[in-house]
């Protein structure tokens, strides 16, 4: 239970030496401020200020939890019915408290009154009750304070369910400290007063870190033991660049590190010269550098950074922002803009892309929850989730097809290992398209169908996949974790995800030759397409595309202006001999150090 003074040491920045840790870096960039530290249990309350125009929701939130919870324990009375009636009794009384004017209606008014969030409000309501039980002199009665706080645990469970620790309407700007996050979190809080994210699970490419990094937020991840050697109101800083995290720093580190991010800020002023150039080699070579975005709201980035289109739109964020499945007009109609926004240029939208870290039985309001799998990664994921839940994909289908009539739309499937997968998905789209004609429904007939090449089967089938799809898309974040057998969410073997590993660079090597003997476009829309120490050898090997987070757009571009064909193609080929990933590198940054001083620059 919170007291006052709880209340005040959790506000506080106590008096504690200063201490660097490390993790990795999830997103560049350079932030000092408070930290919030969130906790999945709900005895480690946090006490965060909302802006007013969040309180509505924390209410609605407070409201579900009450009816999950009255749910609950319903369905725990229907097992008793006809039986044991002093425990009938004794439920009963649990649902009527919950609905009591000393819980529900003060915890409501604590939030209106003090802008503060659910669990908080729910603990000064308990703290006030408490206080009323305690001048009780009858003592049966005074016990029965222990229901009191049985109700409490049961609506902190509830509030759990409905994103306790992921509040959305900070009132000053934070630096968010979490376990882990799921997409859905970081999309739920994106929010002018997040300053970054601070995790102790996860890599570089872990889905944090790909979404801080699309929403343009400091990130590091994989900090062990962060969320309890840090507290809430603690002074921090988050250097994303390296992966370091000061703790209770020193003024003249703050100063230092206020620095680097003014000349960071001063990098990026000069990068927005090369923002409306072509994206073309100095002779003459054009490739195309194209945008990965999750939600709508990136437009923007993709416009102002000049993206030759959307090479990745990851639509299940779309899924996972909704408290129920989306349904067809609303695809179509974020779709739709989307393609309307751009046109002419193209928009790539990969079908749901649930399960494995996105875990499928997160969907929202989904009625095909599956089973718990031992290890999810290899399972039920992907296009496999959509081939089995047919009118989940054929809901989806409809609304791309019907957005396509507005634009340039690509349909990207992720996951395909096996090219009886491919006609599945080619007869189900076919059957799509025939009942749109049917009903009168307009769709572009030639709209084109690429996958996703990240599997070493889909690799080594290349040539068999190429002849049946309109385009490749490399997932190089999926392809390496598969090919070197590292999970890159797990802290402990991170380090050893590779982009240079040998093997991955010929694997991009084979699909690009098998992608053109087809006389298909090649893209790349993994992580390692918006490093641009990386650039030069993905460039040399002959990609069409690099799609990347639209504020990395103008730095591959400036690489490209000061590059020629003829010294990346010849790179390549040097990188693509190397035994393992350490001469691939030397030869790279010696590469990049006669060729681009500007590599070493920070963004």
């Amino acid at each position: 239970m919170v007291t006052e003074e709880t209340e005040r040491e959790n506000s506080q920045n106590a008096d504690r030496e200063p201490e660097t840790l490390y993790g990795i870096s999830g997103s560049p960039g350079i932030v000092v401020g408070r930290a919030v530290v969130l906790r999945p249990r709900s005895d480690d309350l946090v006490r965060y200020r909302l802006e007013e125009k969040a309180i509505p929701g924390e209410k609605e939130r407070f409201y579900l939890a009450v009816d999950g919870a009255e749910q609950e324990l319903k369905a725990l009375r229907s097992k008793f019915e006809g039986d044991l009636s002093d425990t009938l009794t004794i439920i009963d009384s649990h649902i009527r408290m919950l609905r009591d004017r000393m819980i529900l209606e003060q915890t409501v008014i604590l939030i209106e009154q003090k802008q503060i969030n659910a669990e908080w409000a729910l603990s000064r309501a308990l703290y006030l009750v408490k206080k009323k039980f305690d001048h009780i002199a009858d003592e049966y009665i005074r016990d029965r304070f222990a229901d009191v706080e049985y109700v409490f645990k049961l609506l902190m469970d509830q509030l759990s369910e409905h994103g306790q620790q992921f509040p959305t309407g900070f009132a000053e700007p934070v630096i968010v400290v979490c376990e882990d996050f799921t997409p859905a979190d970081t999309v739920r809080m994106q929010s002018e007063k997040v300053l970054g994210f601070l995790t102790e699970k996860g890599g570089a490419t872990s889905h944090t870190a790909i979404v801080a990094r699309s929403l343009g937020l400091p990130a590091v991840v994989g900090v062990e033991n962060i969320t309890e050697r840090c507290r809430t109101g603690d002074t921090i800083i988050l250097d994303g660049y390296d992966g370091r995290v000061c703790l209770a720093p020193t003024i003249d580190q703050q100063k230092l590190y206020k620095e680097y991010g003014r000349q960071h800020r001063a990098f990026s002023d000069e990068l927005r010269w090369y923002i409306h150039l072509a994206s073309e080699t100095l002779d003459g070579l054009r490739v195309k550098l194209s945008a990965n975005i999750e939600i709508p709201d990136e437009m923007e980035g993709v416009i102002y950074y000049g993206a030759d289109g959307i090479g990745l739109y990851r639509s299940e964020f779309g899924y996972f922002q909704q408290n129920r499945l989306p349904d067809e007009e609303a695809l179509f109609g974020v779709y739709q803009d989307l393609v309307i926004a751009l046109d002419p240029q193209p928009v790539t939208i990969r079908t749901l892309d649930a399960g494995g870290d996105k875990l499928a039985n997160q969907l929202p309001g989904n009625t095909f929850k599956t089973r718990h799998e031992r290890n999810p990664a290899l399972g039920l994921r992907s296009i496999r989730l959509s081939l089995r839940e047919k009118t989940l994909f054929v809901t989806q289908l409809r609304a791309l097809l019907r957005a396509s009539a507005f634009g340039r739309l690509r349909i990207l499937l992720p996951l395909i290992s096996l090219l009886g997968e491919l006609k599945q998905v080619q007869e189900i789209i076919g059957q799509v398209m025939m009942d749109l004609t049917l009903e009168g429904v307009p769709f572009d007939p030639d709209i084109e169908i690429g996958i996703m090449v990240e599997v070493p089967s889909a690799v080594t089938m290349a040539d068999a996949l190429a002849a049946e799809v309109d385009f490749f898309s490399i997932g190089t974040n999926d392809l390496i974790q598969y090919s070197l057998a590292i999970d890159r969410g797990n802290e402990y073997v991170a380090k050893m995800y590779d982009p240079l590993h040998p093997a991955v660079l010929r694997m991009i090597s084979r699909t690009v030759e098998a992608g053109h003997a087809q006389g298909i476009e090649v893209a790349l829309c993994g992580e390692m397409a918006g490093d641009v120490s990386m650039a030069p050898v993905l460039l040399g090997l002959g990609l069409d595309e690099l799609s990347m987070r639209p504020s990395a757009i103008p730095h591959v571009k400036r690489l490209l202006r000061h590059s020629t064909s003829r010294r990346l193609t010849g790179l390549a080929k040097q990188v693509l001999k190397c035994r393992d990933s350490g001469e691939a590198r030397e030869l790279l940054e010696s590469y990049l150090e006669s060729n681009y001083s500007g590599w070493r620059k920070r963004l």
